[in-house]
């Protein structure tokens, strides 16, 4: 069934394409793309099957998210979290799953993990406030996780994400930059909210493996390190815009005349060449890297097995790594391809300002990754939870 799902995707890409300028135009993904997208059963590759889902095996929901983003970089990157979305609401507790997918199986999630905000313990809960920041996709969704402590007796004593539906927050139209303007990454603001204990999940159960849904969605995919899930989800769609970049590069060079060289066709020019074949190479590296990882992973889950630190540190190394490659190629090809492409409304040059502005997401911070790969050759400990 994931191969249809795929097949049906693949098969949507030249519209989506068609749409990446009027995405940016409207700074939010067109309402028809969304709707396009769920139609194909996307949002159902990381599902719970319980819910309707497929548990897929993550190197699919990926590859998915990289073709969507070669097509248009906004709609893969707000594809990619939303998508990711119904993976970590399979930790959740099987109540807050039956609060959000009990009517609606089809509900879609935004989510702000950086802690803007906050929640203190009270009586069956929490009550939560704070204003959350770049909620990409949060125009198309129903419910938000937020990111935040738990605070108790004036003190931080836990830190996880907080299940908030529609109706118990508002969302700031801020979202106007240079890059992923497509994303509609708006902020998320909530004012002393009542959150039920249900629907609080803490990052250290999940990274004990010790989530409460694990009891219903047992398939290997929710066994997934958070930091090698959510890394993934921000990378991959910077190597999809390489790739649609590349495509975009190629056919422009094919086509252009170099005035400045007496009329030369760039497709004749031997360093055009030269470029593209280095481009493509790391683009490519990127991406075997960063999808072999997470390949590996599944496997030993698959067979039962647990996955290794090593390899977490690793997946993390090569995640920030693939980022900084398809980063470095979109620029080789935009520097060789001239004046016309800086023109409005080019592919190459959106996908150029759409890649770095995913590069600042904090996931894609190289020397952290870095830092903790080091730390472990080493035989230190190492304290960052984002492995």
């Amino acid at each position: 069934m994931t191969q249809e799902v795929t097949e049906r995707v693949e098969a949507l890409l030249p519209t989506l394409r068609e749409r990446a300028q009027e995405a940016e135009d409207l700074r939010r993904i067109p309402d028809e793309s969304m709707k396009a997208l769920q139609e194909t059963g996307f949002f159902r590759l990381l599902q719970p099957k319980q819910w309707g889902g497929y548990a897929a095996d993550p190197v699919t929901f990926y590859d998915t998210v990289r073709k969507i983003a070669s097509a248009c970089g906004s709609t893969g990157w707000v594809a990619g979290i939303v998508g990711v979305h119904n993976w970590h609401l399979a930790l959740y507790s099987q109540q807050a799953q039956e609060d959000v997918w009990g009517e609606d199986n089809e509900v879609r999630i935004s989510s702000s993990y950086a802690p803007m905000g906050a929640g203190t313990v009270v009586e069956g809960g929490y009550i939560v406030k704070g204003a959350w920041a770049w909620s990409s996709g949060s125009d198309h969704a129903t419910w938000a996780v937020l990111g935040g402590p738990v605070i108790k007796d004036g003190k931080p004593v836990d830190f996880g994400s907080f299940l908030i539906p529609r109706t118990d927050y508002r969302i700031d139209d801020v979202w106007n930059v240079v890059g992923l303007r497509g994303t509609g990454s708006n902020t998320v603001v909530v004012e002393e909210v009542f959150v039920p204990s249900h629907r609080f999940l803490s990052f250290r159960k999940m990274s004990e493996l010790a989530s409460p849904g694990l009891e219903q969605n047992t398939d290997p995919v929710y066994k997934m390190p958070w930091g090698t899930i959510h890394p993934t989800t921000i990378a991959t769609p910077i190597v999809g815009m390489a790739y649609g970049a590349y495509e975009a590069h190629v056919e422009h060079q094919g086509k252009r005349i170099r005035a400045a060289y007496a009329g030369e066709k760039a497709k004749d020019d031997p360093f055009a060449k030269v470029r593209i074949a280095e481009a493509s190479s790391d683009i490519d590296a990127a991406w075997r890297q960063l999808s072999g990882n997470v390949a590996d992973e599944y496997a030993l889950l698959v067979a039962g097995k647990e996955i290794p630190f090593d390899l977490r540190v690793r997946a993390r190394r090569d995640q920030v790594r693939a980022t900084g490659r398809a980063i470095a190629s979109i620029d080789k090809l935009f520097e060789s391809s001239g004046a016309t492409a800086l023109a409005n409304g080019t592919p190459l040059q959106r996908f150029w300002r759409d890649a770095h502005a995913g590069r600042v997401h904090a996931a894609n911070d190289p020397e952290r990754a870095y830092v903790m790969y080091g730390t472990h050759e080493f035989g230190l400990p190492v304290t960052d939870g984002m492995v």
